[in-house]
């Protein structure tokens, strides 16, 4: 049995997890990220419940492309990403949609939406592009935490 008192192996009762990336902090030529690699990460706590990739206007068509061949669905704003993404993710946490928030950012401005899943009784795991693009608080923030350079 798992940490939810399920039993392993029984994937209908697999925690489900909703993936929140903040595309223009992850997706950087200096991190060098796949968004596969990113989604992996993610799928060690549980089945995806959503997959999204939060973009903002100036996204290259073929990046946006790219990340709906691989199931992310891709959300871009004319606004601040942060934003729509931190408000995306506290609906999900106090909604009760996932039972694992993971998000993947390098950006300390989402540490209190981790703070409201934690709050909601949520599992919370920060995934991070590289060792140099880490945030020790929002690593500190979740629960869990992976750097996709040391998986």
């Amino acid at each position: 049995m798992d940490l939810f008192g399920r039993l392993a192996g029984d994937s209908d009762d697999e925690p489900r997890v909703a993936l929140f990336v903040d595309g223009p902090n992850v997706l950087r030529d200096e991190f060098d990220v796949d968004l596969d690699d990113v989604r992996e990460a993610a799928a060690t706590v549980g089945a995806p419940a959503t997959t999204r990739l939060y973009l903002n206007e100036h996204a290259p068509p073929k990046l946006i492309q790219a990340a709906e061949a691989r199931g992310f669905e891709v959300i871009v704003t004319s606004g601040d990403v942060d934003v729509k993404l931190a408000v995306d993710l506290t609906r999900f946490a106090v909604n009760g949609r996932a039972d694992v928030i993971a998000i993947a950012s390098r950006d300390t401005d989402f540490k209190p939406a981790i703070e409201a899943a934690n709050a909601s009784g949520l599992r919370t795991l920060a995934i991070a592009p590289g060792e140099h693009g880490r945030s020790d608080a929002l690593r500190n923030a979740a629960a869990e935490s992976v750097t996709l350079d040391e998986a």
